[in-house]
């Protein structure tokens, strides 16, 4: 455990609690409110306005009027649209140490982490796409006849938003920021696990200068809040992040409902691919940090890490050591490495996890054991001969588990890499380019890492394969996830 005396003590001020829905700080419609849980401690921080179905209904009309009537699309320019994220991401940056004070008392993970990642690629999402609002253009062709013919690119409307507990502010950033670009309005809801940055956010917006109802956001649960903006009339599309289990829910209302678009973000269980021939020192701290990076909690943690026989003893044992040597402790510790798991749900879940490694007689290396009496801390734990049928490499534990699995050559580690309801993410470690190409062509997944992995860039798309999900974010490919394209066709 991380020690006392290089942590900060948190000074951070709750404001915001209540929903936000056209512009203005509400109570929800039924007075109810939801704790929100330190899982360091277990402790509540403090008790949140809880959404509903009436609530969304409310959110809905007033983005819907934003839309239809308001300032945002009928007075605003788009490069007037860009400028107020230009001024949300200054604002963002101006409060970043209270925005990772928020997300290290709400989520667990440490504070340094947050203060170095996750808030500085929340404001690059904002400038990035800021930049695109007044770019989002069509084009013109040439068709048979005389004929004059030109696409426009239009918002698609009111985009409801679903958010995960795991990166709540950079979620935000990257279902917000493409939306806004594009000029649609949005209804957000933030995890309920993790509802603090959200609505600190929302003050920021409202501090920025957005108009009433562009950017509305609803504290609330999943099956209640969620499914309404899901199954509602009129959300003209719905994007969510989370499990592939609740994106078969959001299709289904969906669906049901008015046809509206969807765009899912969902699990992974993705192949890290390390040789023999690779620089087995980068390798080895590359996968330790590919798994475990964020408590375990990535829908593209590199899950399944595959050893070329040639090297698998080898690297089983050092990755054994640096698990053991990873610091569990309070976030706000400038030596923590990985802080408390989410919830208690989330905790338990993943102490079931290490149960069934140990049933089915995988190796266990390292850990495999709550951290302390207090919150969720949960030892980094590795597995070793984990074969492919088993369930701790079948199915996502987002959680800080290792599982290694031993592999032969190119075309075997390829098969067995696809074989998976997944295709999120993958990485190959290798000095080898060809091999490094092999692995890049053949995986069916939606990013593949080299010598690398978890590197994010606001300009470079994000999604899935298979049921991974459905459309992607980020990039210019993200803008068209909120973007319909209209023909025109004049007679000349």
């Amino acid at each position: 455990m991380a020690t006392a005396t290089t942590a900060i003590e948190p000074n951070v001020k709750i404001s915001a609690t209540k929903l936000l829905i056209n512009g203005q700080w509400v109570n929800s419609a039924s007075g109810k409110t939801f704790p929100t849980i330190n899982p360091s401690t277990g402790e509540v921080i403090t008790q949140v306005a809880e959404a509903d179905a009436p609530d969304v209904d409310k959110a809905v009309s007033a983005a819907r009027t934003a839309f239809e009537t308001g300032p945002w699309r009928k007075k605003l320019t788009a490069s007037q649209r860009g400028n107020l994220m230009y001024k949300l991401a200054d604002l963002l940056e101006k409060n970043a140490d209270e925005l990772a004070q928020l997300e290290a008392l709400d989520n667990g993970k440490p504070y340094h982490v947050a203060r170095a990642a996750d808030v500085p690629l929340t404001i690059a999402c904002y400038r990035y796409y800021a930049g695109w609002a007044d770019k989002n253009q069509g084009k013109t062709i040439p068709v048979n006849g005389p004929y004059f013919t030109y696409t426009k690119h239009e918002p698609v409307g009111v985009a409801g938003q679903i958010i995960p507990w795991n990166f709540p502010l950079l979620m935000q950033a990257w279902k917000l920021a493409p939306a806004l670009a594009a000029g649609c309005t949005v209804v957000l809801k933030p995890a309920e696990q993790t509802p603090l940055s959200a609505l600190r956010v929302g003050e920021l917006i409202l501090e920025a200068g957005f108009p009433p109802g562009v950017v509305n956001i609803l504290p609330g649960y999943g099956p209640t809040a969620g499914a309404a903006i899901a199954r509602h009339m009129d959300v003209d599309k719905v994007a969510f992040t989370g499990s592939t289990e609740v994106g078969h829910l959001i299709m289904r209302a969906a669906a049901d409902s008015n046809l509206k678009r969807v765009t899912l973000e969902l699990g992974g269980k993705s192949p890290n691919i390390v040789f023999a021939d690779a620089d087995m020192d980068k390798a080895i701290e590359g996968a330790h940090f590919a798994l475990f990076f964020n408590q375990g909690q990535c829908c593209c943690a590199g899950s399944r890490l595959f050893v070329e026989e040639k090297a698998y003893d080898e690297f089983v044992e050092r990755s054994a050591v640096r698990a053991k040597k990873r610091t569990v402790g309070n976030p706000f510790d400038k030596n923590t490495e990985q802080g408390p798991q989410v919830d208690q749900d989330q905790f338990d879940k993943i102490m079931g996890y290490i149960d069934a490694g140990k049933k089915e007689k995988a190796k266990l290396v390292a850990g495999g054991n709550r951290v302390g009496d207090k919150g969720y801390f949960i030892e980094p734990t590795v597995f070793a001969d984990v074969q492919d049928n088993m369930k701790i490499a079948q199915e996502e534990i987002f959680g800080p588990v290792m599982s290694i699995l031993k592999f032969k050559d190119v075309s075997e580690v390829v098969e067995r890499a696809n074989k998976s309801l997944y295709g999120l993410a993958a990485a190959v470690w290798t000095k080898d380019i060809t091999k490094a190409h092999a692995i890049a062509d053949g995986v069916r997944a939606g990013t593949v890492w080299v010598n690398c992995y978890d590197v994010f860039d606001a300009g470079a798309p994000f999604g899935g394969f298979k049921q991974s999900g459905i459309g992607r974010e980020l990039g210019e490919y993200g803008l068209s996830n909120y973007t319909e394209v209209k023909t025109v066709t004049i007679k000349i």
